[in-house]
């Protein structure tokens, strides 16, 4: 279990996000076209994991489009950024920002990806969701850098997470 906080009150994840070095585990995620996504999906790439509570804040939408600008056109990677909005809101607020380099995954069916990866708030207003982190991955799954960010309304490492990819 995390302890993080929402505007400076504490609440708690699930658990820990997974280790580095480690085999991160596989997901089943909704894309914008309703049609289930794994890790598999996305073989032979690195991967940058945003995990956001919502595209419908503003901290999260923010890294969401520096995700995309820093990172977009590169092939040898791919971003996902997993909230628990629904696709059809995950691609509207792509399409209004002018979003096209991030992968937009929603847990609308499950909340096992949160679970997984430790961050699945359990108290507050925020319960049900997810906490904030990013999560970096080989082309092989390993997992290579994480974050945790410690309140949920700051924005995550970008440099260290990039510079880990």
């Amino acid at each position: 279990m995390a302890a993080i906080t929402l505007q400076g009150n504490p609440c708690h994840t699930n658990g820990s996000l997974p280790a580095v070095g480690s085999k991160a585990p596989d997901f089943r995620l909704v894309d914008g076209d309703l049609a289930d996504r794994s890790l598999a999906d996305f073989a032979g790439k690195k991967k940058l994991i945003s995990i956001v509570p919502s595209l419908d804040t503003g901290v999260c939408a923010k890294s969401t489009k520096i995700f995309n600008e820093r990172l977009g056109g590169r092939d040898d990677l791919v971003v996902l950024v997993v909230s628990a909005d629904l696709p059809f809101a995950q691609g509207r607020f792509c399409g209004a920002e002018g979003i096209k380099q991030v992968k937009t995954l929603s847990m609308m069916r499950s909340r096992t990806f949160a679970k997984d990866y430790g961050m699945l708030i359990e108290d507050g207003p925020l319960a049900g969701i997810t906490g904030r982190a990013v999560v970096v991955l080989d082309a092989e799954d390993k997992v290579v850098y994480t974050q945790l960010v410690p309140e949920i309304g700051t924005e995550p490492d970008y440099d260290k997470a990039i510079a880990a990819l």
